[in-house]
């Protein structure tokens, strides 16, 4: 399985090298599809790849180069710079795409097939002349975005830090109090419309318009650090701290919890991350104690929500779900935040899973109120949540 991971990785890098954007998000699920699909042909696949990595109709034909050139197994990698016009493959080489895929076959062989494959990153092969080639492999941070957080060793994390700090957080858009002049505003400016008449002896020739600015919506986070959340706690709190640098801190808010809601905004607001790690430490006193969720979104709703901060705010939870005390309060109070809440977001890294049920009470409980479940489990996961804050309604 770790040579059909590290064939994806190198696979989409070709594709990025060539001018598709084929994300990491992407190469997971060519990876699943290959596992799924058991392909037993190259033509075979060639429709998982393009299925899975292409995105739109103009990619197709540098796309069809990367793969003559990747599973031909014949050029050198270094060579290729993404020329649609120049491939090192002949086209004969490329599946024919009005053959229809043939019955796959059982997953054991497909996985032994690729990870056998004289293409795969990191493998070597042979050319037509009989030379020995390397294709190229995939990179140490490429590999560790696609890793589960509770597989990271402290080494690990130092490096997460600069993967985390690369995922941008935009936040949907909402009508601000000021106005701004547009040619196609939906008011009329009065007093500007006066002053340009004084141009034309008084007569309102032109009439300026205005429009409300948009502004960026407020982002709150509250996050489990809870004995359960123990392996993604300390990612997520990398995570935070780089959110809340992009994002601003006049417009994100951290809170985190386990037994008692505590407030990180301004601790994680400093732009060292030790010193904002260690401040955090000591504002959230209960790191792997129980899980409360019903009673932290509570205390946030009397203490914050009512001032205003929830209100039209994307609202994300990190937590896996499992509540110590009434999954009805949970409900109740989720009831509530929905009501104040633009969006909201549910983050579990126990959704990753392909067996995952949300069947636990506090999950159960809340996620009706929920617009989406992501698993935020992996860097790679995390890009995904990122385009469920920036959706709107």
């Amino acid at each position: 399985m770790s040579d059909l991971a590290a064939l994806a990785a190198g696979f989409s890098e070709a594709l990025r090298r060539a001018g598709v954007a084929a994300t990491t998000e992407q190469a997971g699920r060519f990876a699943h599809a290959v596992v799924v699909t058991s392909p037993s042909e190259l033509v075979d696949l060639y429709w998982v790849g393009r299925a899975t990595l292409v995105t739109s109709h103009d990619h197709i034909p540098t796309f069809d180069a990367v793969f003559r050139h990747v599973f031909g197994g014949i050029a050198d990698d270094a060579e290729f710079r993404g020329e649609q016009g120049a491939s090192p493959v002949p086209s004969s080489r490329l599946p024919d795409p009005a053959r229809r895929p043939r019955a796959p076959r059982a997953p054991s062989e497909s996985k032994r097939a690729v990870a056998s494959s004289p293409s795969a990153p990191g493998s070597e092969g042979t050319d037509s002349d009989g030379r020995e080639v390397t294709i190229g492999t995939a990179s140490r941070e490429e590999r560790l975005a696609q890793r589960n957080f509770a597989e990271l060793d402290a080494d690990d994390l130092a490096e997460l830090r600069r993967l985390l700090h690369s995922i941008h957080l935009a936040l949907p858009l909402r009508p601000g109090r000021r106005a701004r002049r547009h040619r196609r505003g939906d008011a009329v400016d009065l007093r500007a419309t006066l002053r340009r008449s004084h141009r034309s002896a008084g007569d309102a020739l032109r009439l300026v318009r205005r429009s409300p600015r948009r502004i960026p919506r407020r982002l709150v986070v509250i996050c489990d650090i809870s004995g359960s959340m123990e392996p993604y706690a300390l990612a997520y709190v990398h995570f935070l701290h780089a959110a809340a640098s992009v994002s601003g801190s006049a417009r994100a808010e951290v809170f985190t919890f386990a037994t008692r809601l505590s407030r990180l905004t301004k601790a994680l607001s400093d732009r060292d991350i030790q010193t904002a790690l260690r401040r955090a430490a000591a504002a959230a006193p209960d790191w792997q104690g129980g899980t409360r969720i019903g009673e932290a979104v509570k205390t946030f709703l009397d203490s914050y929500g009512r001032r205003g901060m929830a209100r039209g705010a994307v609202v994300v939870l990190m937590s896996d779900g499992w509540e110590r005390d009434d999954p009805g309060m949970l409900g109740e109070q989720m009831a509530r935040l929905r009501r104040l809440a633009y969006r909201i977001v549910w983050v579990n890294p126990r959704s990753a899973d392909p067996r995952y049920e949300p069947l636990t009470g506090g999950m159960a409980a809340a996620l009706p109120h929920c617009d989406v479940l992501v698993s935020g489990h992996s860097v790679a996961a995390l890009e995904h949540l990122a385009t469920a804050v920036a959706a709107s309604r």
